[in-house]
């Protein structure tokens, strides 16, 4: 069989082609929000997310920040956490967390009849992490919920909210809810589309952004 082995060729290729077919589709997007934008097609495939990506106006420069600084990135469950660039958090001093998992999600969750994504916003709270963060929410739109419930009680404020929930119940709701407050920026997918991939490329392609206007200030 004939086919292309080489990744760094694959992502290549893979990029010219999303380039061109957003020239052919006549998707335009600002050329701040481009390296998001293709990287999230990148991961699904899927043209739409040129329309369904939302951002804040100070969104990429808070995020670029939040990382620069050091400051934690929580993420609502596991799937996102693991696809997280680790070595570039690590160059900025960072990595991820995630409680949803944690005996003590499943116990708070219980005792307050909550989701246990919910519940893990209430411990990265707790663990003095959620203030400041860049906030990754995949999945559980009731954890995205959850840490605006604590920024509007003046208890937590992340730098950056990534909201991108995927579902039936509450999922473009929450995010609804997200992209009508001002106070905390945020990237956000409209409508019920989202996931896990696609908001593991929008960390990446930040860490990436970051990583890449570091190297040209050195250099």
């Amino acid at each position: 069989m004939d086919y292309i082995k080489l990744p760094g060729q694959i992502a290549a290729n893979s990029f010219d082609m999303i380039t061109a077919e957003m020239a052919e589709l006549g998707l335009s997007v600002p050329k701040r929000t481009e390296p998001i934008v293709q990287r999230v097609i990148h991961s699904t495939a899927d043209f739409e997310y040129a329309n369904l990506l939302k951002f804040h106006p100070q969104a990429i420069d808070a995020g670029l920040a939040a990382i620069r600084a050091g400051k934690a990135v929580i993420s609502d469950v596991n799937m996102v956490r693991i696809g997280i660039s680790v070595p570039r958090l690590a160059e900025f001093g960072s990595g991820v967390n995630c409680y949803v998992a944690t005996p003590e999600a499943r116990v708070l969750a219980t005792t307050h009849g909550i989701t246990r994504s919910a519940a893990g916003m209430r411990l990265a709270q707790q663990e003095n992490l959620l203030d400041g963060s860049i906030l990754v929410i995949g999945n559980a739109p009731t954890a995205l919920y959850e840490a605006l419930e604590l920024h509007q009680q003046g208890i937590a404020t992340p730098a950056l909210i990534i909201g991108a929930p995927v579902g039936f119940i509450g999922a473009a709701e929450s995010k609804d809810v997200l992209m009508a407050q001002t106070e905390i920026p945020w990237i956000a997918t409209q409508g019920r589309k989202g996931g896990s991939p696609v908001a593991v490329s929008i960390v990446n392609a930040l860490l990436r952004m970051a990583t890449d206007e570091h190297a040209n200030v050195i250099d």
